[in-house]
């Protein structure tokens, strides 16, 4: 099951799930290139404790601002990460079907783990 577009609750635009973070047609490459950043692969482990707001993310990761929605721009065309509004900051969340367990991701393909102390 999809988000649904609009949270009536929130009053925030929540895009849909983007195919590409579940769909088995998806090269496990393409998927895998996309965490192959260090910050990216760092915002899904971040992520893995449980949404975050952007300045949230961009002090634990001690990431620049700019740098940081770069990344996170691409991690939600990829599918991996949805955003909503909270006032003027966005809250960023592993999309449905990503987070598989505490320390777990799966891409469709494969699922990648993260060691308890990494």
């Amino acid at each position: 099951m999809g988000f649904a577009p609009w949270d009536l609750n929130r009053r925030s635009y929540m895009p849909p799930m983007h195919p590409m973070a579940t769909d088995p047609e998806v090269p496990c490459s393409e998927k895998l290139r996309v965490l192959s950043d260090r910050t990216r692969l760092e915002v899904v482990k971040s992520l893995l404790r449980g949404s975050a707001l952007a300045g949230e993310l961009g002090a634990d990761l001690e990431v620049e601002q700019s740098l940081l929605s770069h990344h996170l721009r691409v991690l939600r065309e990829a599918g991996l990460v949805i955003s909503s509004r909270e006032g003027a900051a966005k809250r960023y969340a592993l999309a449905e079907g990503v987070r598989v367990g505490e320390r777990s991701v799966s891409l469709g393909c494969c699922e990648l783990s993260f060691a308890a102390d990494a």
